[in-house]
């Protein structure tokens, strides 16, 4: 048996994953009306100009500044649609944008409900889709103007979305998506063949020369062109095991060290682990929220199932009646994928690293 414990960005709130939906003329409340009932998980902002009307959503927020509520809930949400001008909306969140990896998908609905622009992070943060989501419910014609997306290409930044990729240096994703454009062949590096499953051959040759890759997608560091695209897949489980009371610096501190030694990615980390009676050490619940990772939790006769223990404790097997905290907890949380870094241990720290099989859900 497990459980997770997700612990969100302390930046961040529970309304991350929702959408605001932003009206300021009378025209676009019986579109925000309409909106609010047929998405899920969306909050309305009301000018208070317009809160009497009879016709504004049911769950609706007034706001006397438009510019001063944008600036407090611009991060709270994953994705905005604005109904009012385009001229506006770029006025509006100009200040606020910070990179396309992590800007909130923002799309522009005018209050007759004509067109439905895809404006701000159409491609990672979802502005496309949810463009066309609007449009469809709407009856608007969604206005897309991403060059891969007019030209029937793919783009680079949605397969390592789609394939739960960290991009790590987004500044090369422009270079790779136009050469997608220019009928360019692209130099893949992808060893578990996550990228090149998903992207026709046409796109793409394996690098097979001394010539750098044009995208290097692994989660193993080496040394790389600082032209190359490096995609991260999240595949990597880390089980830990820490006697009570342990800081989560400590815990950080050898595991990023550790990770550095074995040339392992700390970006390739979907999970953490460990066993159910660490469900109250707050070491690692802070490094959880701190690195923003989901911590499993696993009972003692699940990591008793475990067979494949390259190194068993003979203190876990007296105090916690298991015979693998770190290595057992690693391989489960990776779908019982394989060991490959066996139980570390520095002072009040033991951890282990397992990989999942991408092909078995490629």
């Amino acid at each position: 048996m497990d459980t997770d414990a997700h612990k969100n960005n302390p930046d961040k709130t529970d309304t991350d994953h929702r959408a605001a939906i932003w009206v300021i003329t009378p025209n676009g409340l019986p579109v925000a009306s309409l909106l609010e009932k047929e998405l899920k998980d969306v909050q309305s902002f009301v000018s208070e100009k317009l809160v009497s009307n009879d016709s504004r959503p049911k769950k609706a927020v007034p706001f006397s500044s438009l510019s001063n509520a944008l600036k407090t809930n611009f991060k709270k949400f994953s994705s905005h649609i604005f109904i009012f001008s385009t001229g506006i909306a770029v006025r509006m969140i100009a200040p606020l944008l910070e990179s396309k990896l992590t800007d909130p998908a923002v799309v522009v609905l005018d209050d007759r409900a004509i067109h439905c622009i895809s404006l701000v992070s159409g491609h990672i943060g979802g502005a496309n889709a949810l463009a066309k989501k609007v449009g469809k419910l709407t009856g608007a014609n969604p206005v897309i103007t991403t060059a891969t997306d007019t030209n029937n290409l793919p783009a680079i930044d949605m397969l390592a979305k789609e394939n739960n990729c960290v991009i790590e240096n987004p500044s090369a994703i422009k270079k790779i998506n136009m050469a997608f454009l220019m009928g360019n062949k692209l130099i893949l590096e992808d060893p578990m063949g996550i990228i090149e499953q998903k992207l026709s051959r046409r796109f793409w040759n394996k690098k097979k020369s001394i010539h750098a890759p044009d995208v290097f997608c692994s989660h193993i560091i080496k040394n790389i062109s600082d032209n190359t695209l490096v995609l991260r897949p999240k595949v990597l489980s880390i089980g830990i095991g820490c006697n009570r009371n342990t800081m989560a610096s400590e815990i950080q501190d050898f595991l990023f060290t550790t990770l550095k030694k074995q040339l392992l990615s700390q970006n390739a980390i979907f999970t953490l682990a460990t066993i159910d009676v660490k469900k109250d050490e707050k070491g690692l619940l802070a490094l959880s929220e701190q690195l923003e990772l989901p911590l499993k939790f696993y009972d003692k006769n699940a990591l008793n199932s475990v067979k494949n223990i390259e190194t068993p404790s003979m203190m876990a097997k007296k105090h916690l009646g298991v015979k693998s905290v770190c290595e057992a907890a690693a391989i489960l949380s990776a779908d019982n994928g394989t060991l490959i870094l066996p139980k570390q241990k520095q002072g009040n720290v033991t951890l282990a690293v397992a990989i999942k099989d991408v092909n078995s859900t490629l």
